[in-house]
C-alpha cells in the first residue's frame, strides 16, 4: 500500500509548470516589488509638480475673492488636484498597469479599452474622494487638535458604503454579470452556499477576461448586495467542479469569517495612526516639498502635502497591510478545505495562479510583499489536510462550454 506523502504531492503539483514558467513568474513577482517603489516615487514627483506650480493656491485665492464658502472651495480645489494627478500619472500607469501586464500575457485588453476604463476609474475616484476630502478638511477646521482621532470613523463609514454599493452600482460599469446558468456549476455553488449561510440566490459569472487573464472569483457586497461572482477566466482555463467548489469555498470563507469587518477596523486604526503622523509632519513636509502659498494644514491647497505623506506612509506600511490580507487568505484556505473538502481541487486552482505569483519566495520576501501566502505553502497546506483526513480525490469533471454564459 502506497503511503501518501504531502511533500511529494506538493512537488508534483508545482512541477506541472516547467522551469521557464516558474522563472517568468518570479521575474514578474519581483518586478512588482519594484513597481511599488517606483509608483511611490512617480506619485511624489507628480505631487511636487502640482505644489510648485501654485495652481491650487491661485484657484483658492480666486474662490475666496468670490466669497465661495469653505465646503465648496475645498471640493473645487481637491477636484482640480485629483484631476491633474490622474492626467500626470497616466504615462506611468500605462506602463505599470497595462504594458507590463500585456508583456507577461496577463491581459488581452487593448490600450483603447484600458484608457477608457482608466478615465472612468478617475472620474469615479474624484466623485468618491472629493466628499471624503471635504469631510476630512471639515474635521480639521472643527477640531484642529484631534481631527485625526475622528478620521477612523470616517474611513470605516466610507469603506462600508463602498462595500454595499460597489457590486450594485460600480462593478457593472466595468463588466457584464450574468446569472450562472443551470447545471453542475450552479448546483455545486448553490449547495455550498446554503450549507455555509451564504446568500445562494445571487450567483454570477462575469467577463473578467476583458481586463485580466487571472484566475479568480469573489464573494462581495454586504447584506442585500452580497453575491458570488466567478470570472470567465476560470472556465477558459478548464476549471473542473472540484476546483470551482474549492475556489468559491475560499471566497465564501472571507464572507463567513467576517474579514471585511476586521479589515475595516484595522484600516481605520491605520488611518488614525497615519493621519496623526500627517498632523505632526505636515509643516516639515511642506518645507521639504516646496509649497509656496500654502498656509497650514487646514488649507486645501496643501492637499498634495498630505497625499505625499500618505504615499510614503502607505509604502512603509506595506508589510502590515500585506500581512493582514495574507492572514485572511490562510484562514479562507482552511475554511475551503473544511467546508468544500476539495484539497486537490484547491491545489489545481492554486497552480494556475503561479503565472502572476511566484510559487516559492523567500520567507522575508513573502512577509514584506505578499498579500497571499506563497502558492507552494498553500498547496502544501492542502496536501497536509488531505493526508490528515485521508481524503480521496474527487473525480475531475470539466465544465462544458454550454454551462458558461457567452
Amino acid at each position: 500500500m502506497t503511503v501518501f506523502d504531502p511533500a511529494t504531492a506538493t512537488a508534483t503539483y508545482l512541477a506541472t509548470l516547467d522551469a521557464a514558467s516558474h522563472a517568468r513568474a518570479t521575474a514578474y513577482t519581483q518586478g512588482g516589488h519594484w513597481i511599488l517603489l517606483w509608483t511611490t516615487l512617480v506619485g511624489l514627483a507628480v505631487l511636487m509638480v502640482i505644489l510648485r506650480s501654485g495652481v491650487l493656491v491661485r484657484l483658492r485665492d480666486r474662490l475666496e475673492a468670490r466669497g465661495i464658502g469653505p465646503l465648496r472651495l475645498t471640493a473645487l480645489v481637491l477636484g482640480l488636484s485629483f484631476g491633474i494627478e490622474a492626467i500626470l500619472n497616466l504615462p506611468w500607469s500605462i506602463y505599470a498597469d497595462w504594458s507590463r501586464e500585456k508583456g507577461y500575457g496577463l491581459t488581452s485588453q487593448a490600450l483603447s479599452g484600458w484608457l477608457a476604463e482608466y478615465a472612468l476609474v478617475s472620474v469615479l475616484g474624484i466623485l468618491f474622494t472629493v466628499p471624503m476630502g471635504v469631510a476630512l478638511y471639515a474635521l480639521i477646521r472643527r477640531s484642529p487638535r484631534f481631527w485625526w482621532a475622528w478620521s477612523g470613523a470616517l474611513v470605516a463609514g466610507a469603506f462600508t458604503v463602498m462595500m454595499v454599493v460597489a457590486p450594485v452600482l460600480i462593478d457593472p460599469l466595468f463588466n457584464q454579470y450574468k446569472p450562472a446558468p443551470p447545471g453542475p456549476v450552479r448546483d455545486a455553488v448553490v449547495a455550498l452556499a446554503k450549507a455555509n449561510g451564504v446568500p445562494s440566490d445571487r450567483i454570477f459569472i462575469y467577463d473578467g477576461s476583458r481586463q485580466s487573464n487571472r484566475y479568480t472569483a469573489n464573494v462581495s457586497g454586504l447584506m442585500g448586495s452580497a453575491r458570488i461572482a466567478m470570472s470567465d477566466v476560470m472556465f477558459k482555463k478548464d476549471a473542473d467542479i472540484p476546483e470551482v467548489r474549492a475556489v468559491v469555498g475560499h471566497e465564501m470563507g472571507h464572507y463567513v469569517l467576517g474579514h471585511v469587518w476586521r479589515n475595516a477596523i484595522v484600516l481605520s486604526l491605520l488611518a488614525v495612526l497615519g493621519l496623526f503622523l500627517v498632523d505632526r509632519l505636515f509643516s516639515f513636509a511642506a518645507r521639504l516639498l516646496g509649497a509656496p502659498g500654502v498656509r497650514d494644514l487646514a488649507d486645501p491647497a496643501g492637499y498634495p502635502v498630505i497625499a505625499a505623506l500618505l504615499l510614503v506612509l502607505g509604502l512603509a506600511s506595506t508589510p502590515v497591510t500585506a500581512s493582514l490580507t495574507r492572514i485572511g487568505e490562510i484562514e479562507s484556505d482552511r475554511f475551503s478545505l473544511e467546508r468544500a473538502r476539495e484539497p486537490d481541487g484547491l491545489a489545481r486552482a492554486l497552480v494556475k495562479t503561479i503565472e502572476y505569483r511566484a510559487a516559492t519566495p523567500g520567507w522575508l520576501e513573502e512577509v514584506l510583499f505578499y498579500t497571499h501566502p506563497s502558492v507552494g505553502s498553500r498547496v502544501r497546506m492542502a496536501m497536509d489536510w488531505k493526508a490528515a483526513h485521508k481524503a480521496a480525490p474527487m473525480p475531475v469533471i470539466l465544465v462544458r462550454p454550454d454551462q458558461v454564459p457567452q
